[in-house]
């Protein structure tokens, strides 16, 4: 059945009684639900009609019922996202082919739960991350959190190791938690969590029976921390669903650059959500989600003294990488004044403090 040009998908939605029907009678369709108006009534103003010759009128019609949007903000956000949609479809001349192409492609990436993939590799997760990242006086900055963190890493004491023998080149992690004046922030909780030297997470394990390649440790009296972890590798970003057809189409990469996530907490003080990346991977410039930030990248020492690894708690001893960052977070006062001169810039104030 169609309508217009459009094609119509008949007894999807709906249902036909037998009790409806009679020999003499046409067969009734019963939908399974009623639409019901949201009881907003039609504009008071008038609206041209659009023709095949003025396609203009229909971004005009739309802008004109966007204005009627009662927030701000809202109305604000819908009106770009219009004029910018409505101009990719007249830049490039989008097909109806086309167009259901793209319908279909969202559709299968929304069943997928690949929504904030899709964000993640076209750039949009980085760029409002990064826009609503409030850093200043030196505070780190954040990143991305990623699926793999997990409540339920173990407690390790300072020196300790959050991974199990075998698991990949040898790493030392040390640094302090300061505030932006350069003071030591004690008992600062930090979570942390990298992949193995099969690019894998513990959680990717089917046989998983405790937490590995993670822990949770506290900085000491002076702020500082140290642990032993393994060096991370470069992976592949999970999914053989619509946003890895996507990449494959623009001929990019699919691989995430090496990195060591944390997380640092402290009364007071703002909550951290951040990751490192070691300097020298193949991907570090190209993240297929655009991860890296240049404050973030670190190096990594090459320690060649058998002596000094056994010292640090290494089974093996050998050799090992020594990774060395300082953490400062920003206080909540502060957090809040940048948050605020944001929100007051964007023209939207919450008055809740918070981005």
């Amino acid at each position: 059945m169609t309508r217009g040009n459009s094609m119509i998908t008949p007894n999807k939605h709906y249902v036909t009684p037998s009790s409806l029907s009679t020999p003499s009678s046409p067969t009734l369709s019963v939908p399974l639900t009623m639409p019901t108006s949201n009881g907003i009534p039609p504009p008071t103003f008038d609206l041209p009609l659009h023709d095949s010759n003025a396609p203009d009128i229909i971004t005009a019609n739309v802008q004109k019922l966007t204005e009627q949007t009662p927030n701000p903000r809202h109305k604000f956000i819908f009106q770009t996202l219009v004029k910018h949609l409505h101009q990719l479809v007249n830049e490039t001349s989008l097909t109806t082919d086309e167009f259901m192409v793209a319908i279909d492609f969202l559709t299968r990436t929304g069943q997928n739960k690949g929504m904030m993939m899709l964000s993640a590799v076209l750039g949009v997760a980085a760029l409002v991350g990064t826009l609503n990242d409030h850093v200043a006086d030196g505070a780190t900055a954040n990143s991305f959190l990623g699926p793999y963190f997990m409540e339920d890493a173990a407690d390790v004491d300072f020196g300790e190791s959050i991974t199990s023998e075998g698991k990949g080149d040898y790493m030392y992690v040390e640094g302090r938690v300061l505030t932006t004046d350069g003071q030591p922030i004690p008992n600062a909780i930090i979570d942390t969590w990298e992949n193995d030297a099969n690019g894998l997470y513990d959680i990717e394990y089917a046989d998983r029976s405790h937490p590995d390649c993670r822990g949770r440790l506290r900085s000491d009296d002076n702020g500082r921390f140290g642990y032993r972890a393994v060096v991370p590798i470069a992976y592949a970003a999970h999914g053989d669903g619509p946003v890895s057809e996507l990449l494959c189409l623009l001929g990019r990469h699919n691989m995430r650059a090496s990195h060591l996530h944390i997380v640092v907490q402290a009364p007071g003080f703002r909550k951290l959500v951040t990751a490192l990346y070691p300097e020298g991977c193949d991907y570090l410039r190209s993240d297929c989600i655009f991860g890296v930030k240049k404050s973030l990248v670190v190096s990594l020492k090459d320690i060649v003294d058998d002596e000094e690894a056994r010292k640090r708690g290494f089974p093996r001893g050998g050799s090992f990488k020594l990774l060395q960052y300082d953490i400062v977070l920003l206080t909540e006062e502060q957090s809040a004044a940048l948050c605020a001169r944001m929100e007051e810039e964007r023209g939207v104030i919450t008055g809740h403090g918070k981005c």
